[in-house]
């Protein structure tokens, strides 16, 4: 039992890759009924697990999947590039920049403008041509054997609204508008609700509570939130 808990960070990171893989195929060979529920609800399923593939990277980048320096950055590295070809190697220093300098003009996560030039920004910051073209060539290889209506649904799709669900709960609403000088981490936090703070972004609208305590993997950012919450610090100032 003590074993399992020093190596938590390996164990959900396998879980949340093997429930994409198993998203992927399932999408790939399903028959499409728009009619359906079920085919959004997959889409909506694919979408939150392409988000968690990011965040697992985002904590490899902490340093926080595994206490064994190879591992963690091996599997940083495998679960930065099934999403749309991302380099850890790239993201790395980016990530490092934002909590450095966040929110000011050296944060390559912040833009001061209106929510869609930020969001073209943030697009800007982490696609290059090269995840561009690897994407092409993957899915004319990937249409030889699976429908391009369900490459489109379940492979494109959802990595496209993941971007959008990480920026929009992991960086827009955090980092927008004025922060106080009692607010260090110039960063607004989710209000107390861990379920909708789960399913939103895998508790990253605990924002203050992520650049308060980087070294808390997400799935420990509860705690840190109701740390907070108790003391009272300002998340929202």
């Amino acid at each position: 039992m003590k074993s399992l808990k020093s190596h938590m960070g390996v164990v959900i990171a396998t879980i949340l890759i093997l429930l994409w893989f198993t998203s992927l195929i399932t999408g790939l060979h399903l028959d499409i009924n728009y009619s359906s529920p079920l085919l959004y609800l997959l889409i909506l399923v694919q979408t939150h697990l392409y988000t968690g593939l990011f965040i697992t990277a985002h904590d490899a980048i902490h340093g926080t999947v595994s206490r064994n320096r190879w591992w963690n950055r091996k599997i940083g590295q495998f679960c930065a590039l099934l999403f749309s070809y991302n380099f850890y190697g790239r993201l790395l220093p980016k990530h490092h920049e934002h909590h450095q300098f966040v929110a000011t003009s050296k944060d390559p996560d912040y833009h001061h403008g209106g929510f869609f030039s930020w969001y073209v920004s943030f697009l800007k910051q982490y696609i290059s041509w090269l995840q561009i073209v690897l994407m092409a060539v993957t899915f004319n290889i990937f249409k030889l054997f699976f429908p391009i209506e369900n490459l489109i649904l379940f492979w494109m799709l959802p990595a496209v609204l993941a971007t959008f669900q990480l920026f929009y709960f992991g960086t827009y609403i955090p980092h927008k508008g004025h922060h106080s000088e009692k607010n260090i981490h110039k960063s607004k936090s989710q209000k107390f609700n861990h379920f909708l703070a789960f399913i939103s972004c895998y508790f990253f609208g605990y924002h203050y509570e992520h650049h308060a305590s980087p070294a808390t993997p997400w799935w420990q950012l509860y705690k840190v939130k109701k740390h907070y919450h108790l003391k009272g610090y300002p998340y929202r100032s």
